[in-house]
């Protein structure tokens, strides 16, 4: 037993050092691209939430139709990515050709500009809502963007904007499918080598999800227990992260702010995520 105790003990240490060098190196990155006028750039996979299809406690039909992003509770509500960020005075949209993928109902572009070292920084941030039936396929994709694939460049401002497997940062919010089905079947394809950190905004996401992203990718935020993926936090993460914000200072931030959009005490709120011991 006690050898057992031991091994699990190392493991947990191998694993915590592991992840911290991970999310080093997707730091660096960010200094790197930030110093030589990059722009910085989040890719967020957004599953409709769907009282049909998918395994959740079903809320009012307007929030929890998955075929219609405008009044889905993770897209077009309040407190929905687009909802909120829209609403947001930081952020701003661009125009964004709309997907060719059906399963895709809309993509969106923000920007918004932080301080970074005494100097602005523009941030972007490309969200797709996919549809609630298919959330399979989202996890699959946004996995498969956590190994570097579907790369894509955008043009906007003048500018060419890496995004997909080349972003900086990968997020997924929605509902934890990974509770009610397999790891989905995930498709070979060209993989880039950038280290990025991974976010995933749903109910007990470390457990389900961080070792099938690693060892491709750092995980910069999961939870540890039932949580609400909504806005607020993932708006908290990318503006911290983005500005040379620490790991344990991204995960302080983002439990400040569902603590105070949850109103709840900031020691329950910190429960919410995960952290290495």
């Amino acid at each position: 037993m006690r050898g057992s105790h031991a091994a699990a003990v190392l493991w947990l240490l191998t694993s915590s050092a592991v992840i911290a060098a991970e999310t080093d190196s997707a730091a660096r990155r960010i200094l790197e691209d930030f110093k030589s006028g990059k722009p910085l750039v989040a890719h967020v996979i957004v599953a409709l939430a769907d009282n049909e299809y998918q395994g959740i406690v079903p809320i009012p039909a307007t929030l929890g139709d998955g075929d219609r992003p405008q009044s889905n509770l993770y897209w077009g509500a309040m407190y929905g990515v687009k909802g909120f960020l829209k609403r947001s005075a930081d952020w701003h949209t661009a125009t964004l050709p709309a997907s060719r993928d059906p399963r895709v109902l809309e993509r969106v572009l923000f920007h918004r500009d932080v301080m970074r070292d005494g100097k602005p920084a523009r941030v972007y941030l490309l969200a797709e809502a996919w549809r609630g039936r298919e959330i399979a396929a989202s996890i699959a994709r946004f996995l498969e963007m956590t190994r570097g694939q579907h790369v894509e460049t955008v043009r906007v401002d003048g500018r060419d904007i890496a995004a997909g497997g080349a972003a900086h940062l990968v997020a997924y919010v929605g509902h934890n499918g990974l509770m009610d089905f397999e790891v989905p079947a995930l498709q070979p394809g060209v993989e880039t080598s950038l280290p990025r950190a991974v976010v995933v905004l749903a109910c007990l996401s470390d457990s389900y999800f961080s070792k099938v992203i690693r060892p491709h990718a750092a995980p910069l935020v999961t939870t540890a227990s039932l949580m609400a993926p909504e806005a607020y936090t993932l708006d908290a993460v990318v503006a911290s992260w983005f500005t040379g914000a620490t790991r344990a200072e991204v995960l302080e931030l983002a439990a400040g702010a569902y603590g105070q959009y949850q109103k709840i005490p900031i020691r329950s709120a910190r429960r919410i995520f995960h952290r290495d011991p």
